[in-house]
């Protein structure tokens, strides 16, 4: 008690001590504690999707396809989707843990009721909870990479900047994961979630270019998050960086600052009016 009060003291002179407490490590080492007594079956269902559409397509399709036209390069098509399913599993590990957990936080458990009570602040459980996403779409990345590596899909070693890129890509969704699980108050309102990440994934080039579309489908697509990550990933893993890159890294950027402020602000609406 004389140490949230000691907290509270310090935090109430600073700009903004409403909305944010510096102790963001606090819900990371909560949800470290958690993980010690949660099953790894949600955990390794998550990164195994991945691994099956590579396995699937890679070496089923791939044999029928060949090579995929990269530029002015030709390469192997289970070279081409690997970057693609990479940015997924990022992707897959961030969304899961700033939707589902979190809609449990908020609407079954109300653990952050509990949270904003104390010297935390809504900036704090937002980045916290993100932060926390981001670890699992990081082991989620260094995982499929280690599978990608022995199988010779890895063009050189520049390929292993793709991780901190899926790190920044996974950083996008789960901000504006959480943010729009924030909205939701049954389970039938989070399959939407899932209606609306399947098809995105598919249909953003991680299995075939988008050049395949109808030119008012191609531009659609490249408005998706999901098109910018996979177009990042695969522009790092072959070695081509030009200005295309940089928009995709400025597209997420905007994306994490977007979503940061809208968690916060929502957090802050729910549990401190």
């Amino acid at each position: 008690m004389s140490n949230a009060v000691a907290i509270a003291d310090a935090r109430a002179n600073r700009t903004g001590h409403q909305i944010y407490a510096g102790r963001a490590r606090a819900i990371i080492e909560r949800s470290l504690i958690a993980l010690r007594s949660s099953t790894w079956v949600p955990v390794a269902t998550g990164f195994v999707e991945p691994v099956l559409y590579l396995l699937a397509f890679g070496y089923g399709m791939g044999e029928l396809i060949g090579n995929v036209t990269l530029g002015d390069r030709a390469v192997d098509y289970t070279v081409f989707i690997a970057p693609g399913l990479l940015a997924a599993s990022a992707m897959n590990g961030a969304i899961y843990d700033s939707t589902w957990n979190v809609f449990f936080k908020l609407n079954e458990s109300k653990l952050y009721q509990g949270m904003l009570a104390t010297p935390l602040g809504p900036l704090d459980v937002a980045l916290g909870e993100i932060v926390w996403a981001l670890f699992r779409g990081l082991s989620y990345s260094i995982a499929f990479m280690l599978i990608t590596a022995p199988l010779g899909l890895v063009p050189s070693w520049g390929a292993l900047l793709a991780i901190p890129a899926a790190v920044l890509i996974a950083f996008g969704f789960a901000s504006f994961g959480m943010a729009i699980t924030s909205y939701f108050k049954t389970y039938q309102q989070m399959g939407l979630i899932n209606i609306a990440l399947l098809p995105m994934f598919l249909f953003s080039g991680s299995l075939y270019p988008i050049s395949v579309y109808p030119d008012w489908l191609e531009l659609t697509i490249k408005l998706l998050p999901t098109w910018h990550g996979i177009e990042l990933t695969r522009d790092i893993w072959f070695g081509i960086i030009d200005f295309s890159s940089l928009s995709h890294l400025s597209y997420f950027l905007v994306m994490i600052v977007l979503g940061l402020f809208f968690t916060t602000r929502r957090l802050r609406d729910l549990f401190m009016r």
